[in-house]
């Protein structure tokens, strides 16, 4: 391919150093890769496997513990927005990941103790006491504020790194890979071992996981560019909020002096006329500035780049929004995957059993290879085909088709299950769960690209932490959903062999397909703001 390779490698030489030499540049990867690998390997084991250690040692019946599943991911899911908050606002990066690390280790000290202790979880197949409950519901709490508070932390931190556009779109291309390959040795190895050896080794595993992974990122603390904190930026937004009220009954001013920018700037234009109300808390008026041209009342007036922030966010949100349906459905496939996975044949030979637990494992390679193959495959052929390099939004868009495409084949494949009168091969799930994995390598990086690079500078933390939002409010209404046709319907028993579990993703696919074309809508409509750049020649693996 032409150009300049710009593997992870490439990446790395191409990180740029402070001006002492000695913080930030291509030395902090290696810390960085190394922690995303051992955090994320801990939570894996635990997530992965979770329906079936309710089911086998907590005796939690099967939807009841998918639901469980569903709140515990969408808890993991929100804590990341939390952690953007603080590192954005108050701490920076840094702290908030070596904290939350070190809040899931009590928690997975708990998980191990419920699988060696037997006071701690039910016998001669008894439902759990509350106690039992408490105890298991505190650890899965404590494990989740940790993977919350690191995984899209650390996104932001690697990226913080970076001063390109391309370099840091690389980068997060290369998060996402070690984070599924991380996930896929998470969900084999360390799932089999819970399944065939004891979940107390399992867990214990993943224990272990944990605590190296935050060794090695505290080892990395001297080389990191650290980020300065400058108050709160939700502070900031909410000021253009209450100043532009304040203000209501100003004349809009067409002229570009009578805005405030700030005290060593001068403005080149004011501000733009989208959303023109907001432009009020930018409009000088008498007693609004000091004689040194500071601002004398916060509240009162606000910069043109404190508008022109508020204004990104909201151009931003019907974009956004329509990835919360974009999750909804892979929440759903993942859950009740397991199930159908656990009534099939997964006999592979005489002596290998496939865990139910691990058949996640086929997304997270599918979408591993596919991130794999972008530098040098997918990418150079786009490019040769539409002569251009792809959009952020044109990635996203991909991934809703493959979505979609994936309940389909999770309706037509459970269709053939009902209708055999023998066990099918849990091999027939690994295509629907193959190009959901396609389809996550297309969207997710794609997300966080369009995010980091859109969203105001003093927001970068709460940029990536949107995806984990969206990922979070897709799991509480994949619950959500499933109790409603639970309630409507009998297309979810407990034993989904006596349900119609195909007509649930015949829904997915009816409100994927409404979705996209709501996602096509507001594509259209969207103009970039800060990443203007990403619109005429995408960020990729490679540049030329």
């Amino acid at each position: 391919m032409a150009g300049e390779n710009t593997s992870l490698s490439g990446v790395e030489e191409a990180l740029p150093t402070t001006a002492d030499g000695r913080r930030g540049g291509r030395k902090t990867i290696p810390f960085i890769i190394a922690s995303v690998a051992g955090m994320m390997l801990a939570a894996g084991g635990l997530l992965n496997n979770l329906i079936v250690y309710l089911i086998q040692e907590f005796n939690v019946k099967s939807i009841n513990a998918a639901q469980i599943y569903n709140v515990v991911s969408g808890c993991t899911n929100f804590f990341p927005v939390i952690a953007a908050i603080i590192a954005d606002s108050f701490l920076g990066c840094f702290p908030v990941i070596w904290i939350s690390s070190l809040v899931s280790l009590p928690g997975l000290i708990l998980l191990v103790l419920t699988a060696t202790v037997d006071s701690l979880r039910p016998s001669n197949g008894s439902a759990p006491s509350g106690f039992q409950y408490t105890v298991l519901f505190i650890a899965l709490a404590l494990v989740s504020i940790g993977r919350g508070g690191t995984s899209f932390t650390l996104a932001t931190m690697g990226a913080n790194q970076l001063t390109e556009s391309h370099h840091q779109a690389a980068y997060f291309t290369w998060f996402f890979f070690i984070l599924y390959v991380s996930s896929v040795i998470s969900a084999t190895g360390i799932v089999y071992v819970e399944d065939n050896v004891s979940w107390c080794w399992g867990f214990g595993i993943c224990l272990a996981a944990n605590v190296l992974g935050l060794v090695v990122f505290l080892l990395g603390r001297r080389y990191y560019c650290h980020e300065s904190r400058q108050g709160s930026p939700f502070a900031s937004l909410a000021q253009v909020v209450v100043a532009s009220f304040r203000k209501r009954k100003v004349a809009i001013s067409s002229e570009s002096d009578d805005y405030y920018c700030g005290v060593k700037e001068v403005a080149a234009k004011g501000p733009t006329n989208g959303f023109r109300l907001l432009n009020r808390a930018a409009l000088k008026i008498e007693g609004d500035i000091f004689p040194d041209g500071s601002i004398a009342k916060p509240w009162r007036l606000c910069t043109i780049q404190q508008v022109e922030d508020l204004k990104t966010l909201i151009r931003i949100f019907p974009l956004w929004s329509t990835s919360i349906l974009l999750s909804t459905p892979i929440g759903i496939q993942g859950s009740l995957t397991v199930l159908q996975a656990l009534t099939t044949n997964r006999h592979l030979g005489p002596h290998f059993q496939v865990p139910a637990g691990s058949m996640i494992v086929f997304t997270l390679l599918s979408t591993a290879i596919c991130l794999s193959l972008f530098d040098h495959c997918i990418w150079p052929l786009w490019k040769k085909v539409t002569h251009k390099n792809p959009t952020s939004l044109q990635q996203i868009g991909v991934g809703h088709v493959f979505t979609i495409a994936s309940m389909a084949v999770s309706a037509l494949v459970e269709s053939r299950r009902r209708a055999r009168a023998h066990p099918m091969s849990v091999l027939w799930l690994v295509p629907q769960l193959a190009i959901v994995g396609f389809g996550e390598a297309f969207h997710f990086p794609g997300q966080v690209a369009l995010y980091y690079q859109e969203f105001p500078t003093r927001l970068k933390s709460m940029a990536t932490a949107m995806v984990a939002v969206l990922i979070g409010v897709g799991f509480y209404l994949s619950t959500l959903l499933i109790d409603f046709v639970r309630r409507v319907s009998g297309w979810l028993p407990d034993n989904i062999d006596d349900g119609r579990l195909d007509n649930v993703y015949w829904v997915l696919v009816v409100i994927g397909v409404l979705n996209f074309g709501y996602f096509l809508v507001c594509s259209w409509f969207y103009e970039y703001g800060s990443g203007k750049a990403m619109k005429e020649d995408q960020v990729s693996v490679s540049h030329e």
